[in-house]
């Protein structure tokens, strides 16, 4: 073993080497990176890979399922309501398509086989299209609270060609902000001599999404604004939507308690799964990061590998891993509300323009009539519509 400062001037490949400042990573013995590394992506071929092959699968069926039913059932132009969920299921298939190559990556040996163009343009589109379910998770709280708060000027100056725009909108900036990924993924090619195996991980070539050496402080600001902007800034929009939402619905005189409880369900379930998963990724996501910076700052002085490995956060690594395997989940459960709280909007303005259908008509098996709305100012009156 090689006494700090006296390393050959190497740059280490262990998980973290990718993310520490040039000046740092040459103190650090390669060594000791290369146990972490091992330690630390133990955790990820694990557990990480057969859940993500998993969430694939049911998010491909179920998403596809999603745009089936709106190109088939639902009124032509669609409007505002479905457009948006529709971005929303793009959204979530696209990111379900970047899932096995994660997945066919963390299966042991943990190794990219696809060189370095699909590493970068994989790790953008994971994060474009994540950025895009949250963009259009709160277009559709913002659609939900205008139909219910201000049901008049929705229905009288909101059109579908309106939500194609934002659609762009929101695409454009989900673009904007994962553009910066592009530059910061890069492969991490392997130290080791022979070949890739689970015997020998030095020999193996990591896809690493972070940044490298001379971009740390760069991409420090960026994982912070990415939380702040796709993160942050969102759930604030969606939890003053709800709110609103919420207060309208428990005030209003036009609406049964039987469709407040659906409609409060409803808002509890899309708060609920924004909080799961999304906002427990981008947190760990940052702390993850911080934490790399504090196991660099101190590997020079470890004693030997047993200490390099005592020193890591695994418990913010495990955590960072589990909300990576959390996020996927949430877009397999997006087609199951929209299968279940859906109904078509055919059906619904039957129901809301003309008063309640019979009971022996189809429209009245539908589980919520999703564009049942009204205002404390509008009693007795019902009118377009809660988006699902």
């Amino acid at each position: 073993m090689c006494l700090p400062g006296s390393c050959p001037r190497t740059q280490p490949n262990g998980p973290w080497a990718s993310n520490l400042p040039w000046s740092l990573s040459l103190s650090c013995p390669v060594n000791f990176s290369e146990a972490a590394d091992r330690l630390l992506s133990g955790l990820q071929e694990g557990f990480l890979w057969p859940m993500l092959a998993a969430e694939f699968l049911v998010a491909l069926a179920g998403n596809s399922l999603a745009l089936y039913r709106f190109c088939s059932r639902e009124q032509h132009p669609w409007p505002p309501a479905v457009i948006f969920s529709a971005q929303l299921a793009v959204s979530d298939l696209l990111y379900a398509l970047t899932l096995p190559p994660l997945a066919a990556y963390f299966y042991p040996p943990k190794h990219w086989r696809y060189g370095e163009a699909a590493c970068r343009l994989e790790r953008f589109l994971f994060t474009c299209n994540l950025l895009g379910s949250v963009i259009f998770i709160t277009c559709i709280s913002l659609n939900r609270y205008m139909g219910i708060v201000h049901p008049f000027f929705t229905h009288s100056q909101l059109r579908p060609k309106h939500a194609w725009a934002v659609s762009a909108a929101g695409w454009a900036l989900a673009v904007l902000l994962a553009a910066p990924t592009l530059s910061f993924s890069h492969l991490s090619r392997s130290q080791g001599q022979g070949q890739c195996s689970v015997t020998s991980p030095g020999a193996c070539t990591k896809c690493l999404g972070t940044a490298g050496d001379s971009q740390l402080e760069a991409y420090r600001v960026y994982s912070l604004a990415l939380a702040a902007l796709g993160c942050g800034l969102p759930l604030l929009l969606t939890l003053a939507a709800y709110g609103a939402l919420g207060r309208a619905v428990q005030h209003s005189h036009g609406m049964t308690a039987a469709h407040k409880l659906q409609v409060m369900v409803l808002v509890a379930s899309g708060v609920a799964l924004y909080a799961s998963s999304y906002v427990p990724y981008y947190i760990t996501a940052v702390l993850n990061v911080y934490a790399r910076l504090r196991w660099q700052a101190l590997c020079p002085g470890f004693a030997n590998e047993a200490a390099a490995e005592k020193a890591l956060a695994q418990r913010t690594y495990l955590a960072h891993q589990v909300t990576r395997g959390l996020v996927p989940l949430a877009i397999c459960i997006h087609p199951l509300l929209y299968m279940a709280v859906v109904p078509s909007l055919d059906c619904c303005r039957q129901r809301c323009g003309q008063g309640q259908t019979p009971k022996d008509t189809p429209c009245s098996s539908q589980a919520l009539p999703l564009n049942v709305t009204a205002t404390p100012q509008t009693s007795g009156l019902q009118s377009p519509e809660l988006s699902p």
